[in-house]
């Protein structure tokens, strides 16, 4: 009585557990009135809610990664992996430190630039800016601003024409366009004998661009590195060199590496400590999100016990008649972990598909949702990006089907270990 034979078709018939066809046939008999119909009831919503938790865990972990993603990548497109600068606000032989920066294997480009805080000026708008003083023939190997350009392009920040490419939400704040003229004043003043006098300085819009990132496109100005020198008063140093890797999680090594070997002295900052706080805390809201929604699938996981209790008891007929034809407490423990597992498993599945798909046509979905009830998920004012990315993993659809085959089974051990201790004669007394 241990196996039954599957049908024979012209192979040798292959043996197959009476506890998983009874499982299957149990799993399969849900339906009628009363309380099978009841006992039915829960174990499709078990499943259903097994499947939503799933597909939402899928959806938010891959929106959390994209997210992660893009924000790193626009951060990068713009600042850099490695920042060498002096240590007195001015770094003096900036090709030495940039010469012996790219000796380093990993160093794929470097650049100097000058940086500073200044007030924009046209018309009636005023806004505050960081501007920074770039060679345009090589911020390219450094940054990908010159990819992101809607007007112009870097070449046109030629020295000594006072040219200046603003962000696009700064440009649109105050009015201007290409060709029109931006006053810039800078907070280091002149001495007069009026007293101290902020220094004017008119500059031409020749570009703009547009990262896609609130605080770059509201608040960065790009402008000629000898222009910023002049209007810095730099002479011919600068604030530091930019260095781009070819691989961005080599940066805090290749920092350390370089603080040892650089001839000049320097402090070297990488992308990963201008930033550490907000990946910090991004990683830990992605953490705290799985355990949240976790619990949701925890939830409906453990709505298998109360279906699974009920079955039990309804049951309790057949398994005395199973146990008095030979049926080992171990078969009918098999027989209910079986039946009550494939609520699990088909669940995740549904889940693992539905969230899956839904995570992979996001930029879809969302739009969709947006235009039909005229709502925005994202402020780029306040969440730096307008759209929601997605980056599907297989590791986390991997762990995320793991974890709720395994709520699934845990909750039909104590049912089926209450199966498994059925008294035949006690079953049987009243039937």
């Amino acid at each position: 009585m241990a196996h039954l034979r599957g049908p024979d078709f012209g192979l040798q018939s292959v043996p197959i557990p009476y506890e998983l066809l009874v499982g299957l046939r149990y799993f399969r008999a849900r339906r009628g009135s009363g309380r099978n119909a009841f006992v039915s009831f829960i174990a499709a919503v078990s499943m259903l809610g097994i499947a939503l938790g799933v597909a939402a865990l899928i959806v938010v972990l891959s929106v959390m990664n994209g997210f992660q993603e893009e924000l790193r990548n626009r951060i990068l497109s713009v600042a850099s992996h490695i920042e060498v600068r002096g240590l007195s606000g001015g770094l003096e032989d900036w090709h030495v430190a940039a010469r012996a920066a790219q000796a380093d294997p990993h160093v794929r480009g470097a650049a100097p630039f000058v940086v500073g805080q200044a007030m924009l000026s046209a018309g009636n708008a005023n806004r505050g800016a960081i501007i920074r003083g770039v060679d345009p023939a090589l911020e390219d190997t450094v940054a990908d601003v010159g990819k992101h350009m809607r007007a112009g392009s870097l070449a046109d920040l030629k020295p000594g024409e006072f040219g200046i490419v603003l962000g696009a939400e700064l440009a649109h704040a105050l009015g201007v366009r290409v060709g029109d003229s931006v006053l810039v004043i800078t907070p280091q003043g002149t001495v007069t004998p009026a007293g101290t006098l902020p220094r004017v300085r008119n500059f031409r819009l020749v570009g703009v661009f547009e990262i896609g990132m609130y605080e770059f496109d509201s608040g960065l100005a790009l402008i000629n590195l000898a222009d910023a020198q002049k209007l810095y008063r730099l002479g011919d140093a600068v604030s530091g060199v930019r260095l781009k890797l070819d691989d961005m999680f080599m940066a805090p090594r290749v920092a350390q590496e370089l603080a040892r070997t650089l001839p000049v002295d320097a402090g070297i900052r990488d992308w990963t400590m201008d930033h550490a706080n907000f990946f910090r805390a991004v990683a830990i809201e992605k953490r705290v999100m799985f355990i949240i929604l976790t619990l949701i699938v925890a939830v409906a996981a453990f709505n298998i016990v109360s279906a699974q209790v009920m079955v039990v008891t309804d049951k309790q007929a057949d398994i005395a008649i199973l146990r008095t034809q030979g049926a080992s407490p171990a078969s009918i423990l098999a027989i209910f972990i079986i039946q009550g597992a494939l609520v699990g498993v088909i669940g995740t599945l549904i889940g693992v598909v539905g969230g899956v798909l839904l995570a992979l046509n996001i930029d879809t979905v969302v739009p969709f949702i947006e235009r039909s009830f005229g709502i925005q998920f994202l402020d780029k004012s306040v969440y730096y990006i307008s759209e929601l990315p997605s980056n599907l993993q297989r590791a986390d659809i991997t762990l995320i089907a793991a974890i709720a085959l395994a709520l699934a089974l845990l909750a039909t051990l104590y049912p089926s270990w209450r199966a498994a201790k059925v008294n035949p004669a006690e079953a049987l007394r009243y039937e």
